[in-house]
Parts: C-alpha cells; structure tokens; sequence
C-alpha cells in the first residue's frame, strides 16, 4: 500500500471509527497511525479496537502505528445550587476547598495544588475561555478573584492557568492505569498531556523504559520555555493546538506552531500537528477553505504528520475526512514552492559519520535522480536522519524489528518493510533492489541510493553508502 505522498496522517478511533471495516476503510483511504484517546473509552474498547488494527497490519503487510494518549490532569470548577450561576463582569467571585455547592459569590475548586500555585494578578479561565478571572489574592485553602469576561457558568466546567507554572505530575492515577494498559497492550507511542518541565518526561520515561516511544503534546506556554530540552527528552512532539489555543492569545498560535515544527526539524525529531484541522467535516462532507489552507500551512512547514481528532472519532464523515487530508497533502508535495521550502529550511547535519551519510544520501538521490533511498535500521535513527535532509524521493526503511517499523509509521517520507538483517554487502544490495521493486518504487535500470551500518545489525552505526542499479 504505497502512499503518494511524504507527510503522514494520524486518525483517532472512536465511536464513527469503531468496526473493523472501518478501520480498514481509513487505512485504504489514508491513515498511517491511529490514536486512542484514553480520555474517552474504556480499555476493553481500547483492546478491541487496537487487536482489530493488528488484525488489518496482517493483512495488508503494512506497518500501521499505534499511538495511546493519556489524559493528563484535567483541572474542573465543582456544581452549583441549580446547576450554574450568572457572572457578571467586575463582580467578586470566590474560589475555594469547600465541597458545599457554589452560587453567585463562589465556587468549589478541589485542586488545593492549584490553589497553592496562585498569586495575585494571575489569569483563570474557564470552560474552554468563555469566561476570564483575575486573581486578587491568593491563600492555601482560597482564592478572591474578579470576573473580567462573565455569562452563565455551569457546574463542572474546565479550568486552564496559562501563566501559572502548577506543581503537578502530568502523571494521574489513572493515567498511570492507562499507562499500563498501554504498554501491556503492545502501543507504539505514548502521548504525554500537560507537560510542563523536563522532569515531566523524565518522570515518565522512568515508568515506560524501552516498551515504547513518547510523544510530548506541547499543550501549555509553559512548555514552550522548555521546548528545546523537551524536544532532547522526548522521541517525538505533538503541537496540542486545542489547550494552547485556549492558554495563548489566537494570533500567538501560529508563530508558536511554526517555531515548534521548526526545532523538532532542526533536531531530526518526528513532530504531529494537531486539532481542529478539518473540523467542519465532523459535519461535512467538505471542509472549509480555511481548513485546507490550514494542513496546507503544516505540510509546507515540514511537519511530519498531521492528526485528525473528533473528525475520525465521532465525525459523520471519517473516511472523507482522512481521504481529504490524504489529498491536500499530496498536492502541496507536488508544487515546487513546497521543494523550494524543504531546501530553505534544510538544518544543517551534526557532525557525525551518521549524519553525514544521511546527508550525501539525500544529494546524491538528487543528483542521479535516484528512485529512492533505502535505509537498513535497526533503532531507526538512521531512518531519522534520513528523513531529517527532508530528500526528494521515497525512504524505503527495511529492519529486522517490528516495533520500529510501526513506529516510524509517523515518520515523513518512511516507507517500512519488516525484513531479515543481512550478512554482506552483495545480500544488502540484492536485497535493496528487490524489496523496491516489490514495493513499487523502484523499475528495472533506475538507481537505488542504499545506506546501512557495519557491522550490519548494529544500531545507529550508519557508515555506508552504496548506489546500486535496479535489475532487470
């Protein structure tokens, strides 16, 4: 199932996505990795649908991965007398630890860590940032504030601080449960909510090890103080535009998106762009312009993959929605403005025998005009690299390892086939050869740039370059 594009599409499963035949509908139509969402759902839908997905990897041969996202905390307001209070701009209103129902002065918030963090002149919003509070003062067990944007609140609304640094593990007890499921369950991705700080990721790569790789979602301006030693810590990178849409003025948003694609390029590290991208499709069986200009703009930034939410997962037309995506991508790849951006935002390779055979790999493809690169890997970093100079031809990774084919389903421009580690030079290139041929990359007389390492099967040891013709 050769995709004719480089960028990949992420899908998240829900109730519009739930059957097998679905699943293999949005594959075929496009989708190279699905996310469940582990904020919805419980882990007996969870395993069904990710053995339903193994299930169609068997049988169409393609790598397919598999990304859980765990919740992270969710901060909400408590109920009110009636169900909700008016808020009037310039009224005092109260915030406190009790468990009393609240009323037109207050209300309970049963985060005392939240409520530890606070200091005057902070700013509180609530129920996605309909309503705005300013903290006058602040004490362990309350909080007075004033309501500068009011309305009709109602019981249980969320709560986002976009300038408060909160003492919380990103890690609730229920994520943990959700952790373990996932790991257990044999998911190629961790997606890591309300990540603030460094130590977040370095919390959970304590509990997750080796079993898979962490996506960090950059989801609160807090982040981005931290988004180089983020982007270091983490395996890949998720820009969250709905919570940092919310915590960040809207015409922040897009300079914060480009400047995180930009430095997961700069650092070879894989980055999703997420939310919202064809959202009027949830209800249409077309989106708006806007929406395509919008995956247009992460295509011609160079992001890796580009996620679809509710449009997938409670959305009347999630097929529609992963073949659009599907064809927005393909057409921007094929202007040559979008060539033109990939060599202008080329990052400059580490100075390391790795990297620079990466880096002669991706020219020496443009200048015999080259029908693909192929990569022997074993971690995948050499897939990376590959994918890091952004070349202009298909990157066939062959590997003896399963979990690191699915993985790199997220990866730009990767073509993975599971395969058998080779012992020789002549066995590498006979095999390069045939394996794209197969896949339908490659005819008989074009040229085959080839790159591995030796000792062959040694991970990241990427020191050769081979070009080989196709035979007839």
């Amino acid at each position: 199932m050769r995709r004719q594009r480089k960028a990949k599409i992420v899908a998240t499963l829900g109730p519009a996505s739930d059957t097998p035949e679905r699943l293999r509908a949005l594959v075929e139509a496009g989708a190279d990795v699905f996310r469940l969402n582990l904020s919805h759902g419980s882990h007996a839908d969870h395993r069904r649908q990710y053995e339903a997905i193994r299930q169609i990897e068997a049988e169409t041969g393609r790598p397919i991965g598999v990304l859980v996202d765990l919740q992270g905390p969710k901060l909400r307001i408590g109920k009110f007398h009636g169900g909700g209070v008016d808020l009037v701009a310039g009224q005092r209103f109260r915030l406190d630890l009790s468990p009393e129902p609240g009323d037109a002065t207050r209300a309970p918030l049963p985060h005392p860590e939240v409520l530890a963090s606070l200091e005057p002149g902070a700013q509180l919003l609530l129920d996605d940032g309909r309503f705005r509070l300013t903290v006058l003062t602040a004490a362990a067990d309350h909080a007075e504030t004033i309501v500068v944007t009011g309305g009709h609140l109602t019981d249980r609304k969320g709560l986002n601080l976009p300038d408060v640094l909160l003492g919380l593990s990103p890690l609730t007890e229920k994520d943990r449960a959700d952790l373990q499921f996932g790991l257990d369950l044999g998911c190629d991705w961790i997606a890591l909510s309300f990540v603030q700080r460094p130590e977040d990721v370095a919390e959970a790569r304590r509990l997750i090890g080796k079993r898979a790789a962490i996506m960090v979602k950059i989801e609160k301006p807090q982040a981005l103080v931290h988004l180089d030693e983020l982007i270091q810590q983490s395996d890949a990178v998720m820009v969250a535009r709905g919570d940092l849409g919310v915590e960040m003025p809207p015409e922040d948003v897009p300079s914060a998106q480009k400047r995180i694609v930009g430095a997961c390029r700069l650092a070879g590290k894989p980055v999703v762009v997420a939310t919202q991208m064809l959202d009027s499709m949830v209800h249409s069986p077309a989106p708006t312009r806007a929406e395509a200009s919008d995956v247009a703009t992460a295509v011609y930034d160079g992001a890796d993959a580009m996620m679809l939410s509710a449009e997938t997962a409670m959305g009347q037309y999630p097929i529609e929605a992963v073949s659009m995506m599907n064809r927005i991508i393909a057409r921007v790849e094929r202007d040559p403005l979008y060539r033109r951006l990939m060599g202008a935002q080329h990052p400059e390779p580490d100075a390391t025998a790795p990297d620079a055979i990466s880096a002669a790999a991706a020219q020496v493809a443009h200048t015999l005009s080259a029908a693909a690169i192929i990569t022997y890997t074993t971690s995948g970093s050499t897939a990376l690299r590959a994918a890091r100079e952004r070349p202009e031809v298909p990157i066939i990774c062959l590997t003896a390892m399963r979990e690191t084919a699915r993985r790199l389903a997220v990866v730009w421009g990767t073509h993975c086939v599971e395969t058998s580690d080779v012992d020789s030079f002549s066995e590498m290139v006979d095999k390069a050869c045939r394996i794209a041929r197969e896949e339908g990359l490659a005819e008989p007389g074009q040229r085959l740039v080839i790159t591995a390492g030796v000792p062959f099967g040694t991970p990241g040891a990427t020191n050769v370059l081979r070009i080989a013709w196709v035979p007839d």
